[in-house]
């Protein structure tokens, strides 16, 4: 699996995640640290890549689109150093990579992991009473 690490993520974890066979990157280390959450998702989509995020814009920016691509991992844990980022993100991969393989929308918290397939099924608006 091959790995987007954004902007607020340790650059550490990168090192971290290598050494356990996984192929990441840390967008500042290739240039994209100052890019639009939506560059960012244009990059990962073209070079296979998942994000792994703290920010809730990309979830936002899958929802809006109805994409059924890249998979993105958000972390809503704080104060993570970059080898529990990297270990966290290896249990992730190993229980539902499957599925982030093929499509996905994940939040991990410190009770639980959430995941979504992508796209997303658009939600029924109720008609405005007036």
């Amino acid at each position: 699996m091959r790995v987007l690490l954004d902007q607020g993520l340790p650059r550490s974890t990168v090192q971290h995640l290598s050494d356990q066979g996984i192929d990441a990157c840390h967008v500042a280390d290739i240039g994209y640290s100052r890019a639009t959450d939506e560059t960012i998702t244009d990059l990962a989509l073209e070079r296979g890549r998942v994000i792994v995020t703290l920010d809730s814009d990309f979830h936002r920016l899958l929802a809006i689109s109805g994409a059924n691509g890249p998979s993105v991992i958000r972390i809503r844990r704080e104060g993570l150093r970059g080898p529990e980022v990297a270990t966290l993100i290896v249990r992730i991969l190993e229980q539902i990579g499957d599925q982030i393989e093929v499509g996905a929308m994940v939040t991990v918290t410190e009770q639980q992991v959430r995941m979504h397939r992508l796209p997303l099924r658009p939600v029924a608006s109720k008609p405005s009473r007036r």
